[in-house]
């Protein structure tokens, strides 16, 4: 078996986002078939088609377009704003799924972990990201679902995620998503 290549995509920019911490400790109990890595999303210009139109489009979406094309999946790694997902993580996904006729998240494995500081889980984050990755056609993890309700309660004051129970459930997350990537992948 062939080690899949996944994108972690983290939904905030926040200097000490929760949401970079889960995405730090998925990385460290994924399991070995499975080579992770961070990509960016905060130097992404807000999508334009002019730029695409124009033939101008701008040199970070162009890398972050021949990022996600090399991936066999993306774990999205995002909060809850006003019960849906940022428009920092929905701008990426748009530049990623244009110009029409070139959408690089087709056919990826993917799955969403939703983290809040609150007690609902990012419920509403969690499953307003379905509907578009549904549409650009990325194979959506259904179980385990992931959701981490009082986060700051996991984190130390490093950044570091170190609840032992809670990172039990993460690696439970990756080991499945891991059956899933080979799944899809193999289909």
């Amino acid at each position: 078996m062939s080690t899949k290549q996944i994108g972690v995509i983290v939904g905030s920019l926040r200097r000490d986002s929760f949401c970079r911490s889960v995405a730090n400790a998925v990385i460290s109990v994924a399991p070995q078939d499975l080579s992770l890595r961070v990509i960016e999303i905060g130097d992404l210009p807000m999508f334009n088609q002019d730029y695409d139109d124009d033939g101008n489009a701008p040199e970070s979406w162009t890398r972050f377009r021949n990022e996600i094309k090399e991936l066999d999946g993306v774990i999205f790694i995002t909060p809850e704003y006003n019960r849906s997902v940022p428009a920092v993580l929905k701008n990426a996904i748009d530049v990623a799924s244009r110009p029409y006729g070139s959408n690089v998240w087709d056919s990826k494995a993917g799955g969403i972990i939703s983290v809040t500081p609150g007690g609902l889980g990012a419920f509403g984050a969690n499953h307003h990201l379905r509907q578009p990755m549904a549409f650009l056609n990325v194979f959506m993890m259904q179980q385990p679902e992931a959701y981490i309700s009082d986060v700051a309660d996991y984190v130390d004051e490093k950044g570091t995620f170190v609840n032992e129970r809670k990172l039990g459930h993460l690696k439970e997350y990756m080991e499945a998503f891991s059956q899933w990537v080979n799944r899809v992948s193999a289909s």
